[in-house]
């Protein structure tokens, strides 16, 4: 690597201090961007950058196709919707993500806000403060989650994890709806498969979002989805706002068509108390916010960092890079990658 070698990291937000000093470590040129960067700023810092790390900026044909020396794509995470996988194709730029790090961290994220509605940690917490106790009254009787139906749209390495938790872990019944996994594959670790979302909907207790968005997840969680769960059952998404029709969300829990939400992503980042579509949710104490956070512990970003630089080392070094995740937008390149066995 005599070449000086340049590096455009977006996000910069999200601090990672192993990534940034071991690559400039090698020597690089590390440039930092911030969150919601212009695009012609991207545009010119990618110029002549051999490598882009990015976690939620959207990497567009317009920047890949500005950038003739890019030798990479890196997702320091697991989504890919923000890059124009197609654009990288066309221009053979391999695109990999970091698929693994946080499965279980995630899962951990989404049950805690499970456990955190099912009991009222909330409003009792809320409560507690402003009032010094809280008797038993009607209004903060919990549930338990043992005995109750938990329901996953999409059954990948975080709904697995969530489905163990809440089954082997708590004695629920899981079942879910995920067109891609067969009732055979769910079956071996506990789940049953429900073909229709509606169905599935109308049996939970608990519904908890894990699917990767894809033209046919977004909006999968619409005004119908909403009216087809039961009125006690609780909602859940850790995966992407956009997989859910979030004004409906936001008038099914107004109106009481659901009893709370958990909610850790939104379509719109960051939120804010004023001037964004969701605000009203900060004055809904049957609903929990995260600001896009489960995945954020010292494990989690300790894998994350790790595996990052793994993957940048093997495109600086012109090896093809090993994209250990199933989603077929990563598989089916071609060019400059090789997949994890099994």
């Amino acid at each position: 690597m005599s070449k000086t070698i340049k590096i455009v990291r977006t996000d910069q937000e999200l601090e990672c201090p192993v990534v940034d000093e071991k690559l400039r470590a090698l020597g690089a040129d590390l440039v930092l961007l911030p969150d919601g960067v212009d695009e012609d700023v991207l545009v010119a810092e990618v110029r002549d950058a051999d490598l882009v790390l990015m976690c939620y900026t959207p990497i567009t044909r317009r920047v890949i196709e500005s950038a003739p020396n890019l030798k990479g794509i890196v997702k320091y995470g697991v989504g890919i919707d923000a890059i124009d996988i197609e654009a990288a194709k066309d221009h053979r730029v391999p695109v990999v993500n970091i698929p693994e790090y946080a499965e279980e961290t995630v899962a951990e994220g989404a049950f805690t806000m499970m456990i955190a509605l099912a009991k009222k940690l909330v409003p009792l917490h809320n409560a507690m403060q402003s009032e010094g106790w809280a008797w038993p009254q009607a209004k903060w009787m919990g549930s338990d989650i043992a005995g109750k139906t938990v329901g996953l749209i999409g059954c990948g390495r975080i709904g697995r994890s969530m489905a163990r938790m809440a089954g082997v872990g708590f004695r629920a019944r899981v079942i879910a709806y995920d067109p891609n996994i067969s009732a055979t594959d769910m079956a071996a670790i506990g789940v049953e498969k429900v073909d229709d979302l509606h169905d599935m909907l109308g049996q939970a207790d608990f519904v908890t979002v894990h699917s990767v968005l894809t033209p046919q997840s977004r909006g999968l969680m619409d005004a119908a989805a909403f009216a087809a769960m039961k009125p006690t059952a609780f909602f859940l998404n850790v995966s992407r706002g956009a997989i859910v029709d979030e004004l409906a969300m936001l008038e099914a829990l107004k109106s009481g068509q659901i009893a709370g939400a958990g909610l850790d992503v939104f379509n719109i980042e960051p939120m804010a108390h004023e001037g964004h579509p969701l605000s009203e949710l900060y004055a809904l104490d049957n609903v929990i916010l995260m600001p896009h956070l489960t995945f954020y512990t010292q494990d989690a970003m300790r894998r994350l960092e790790e595996e990052t630089i793994e993957r940048c080392l093997e495109l600086l070094e012109g090896k093809a890079v090993l994209i250990k995740s199933k989603d077929p937008r990563l598989t089916a390149q071609t060019s400059g990658v090789v997949l994890a066995p099994g």
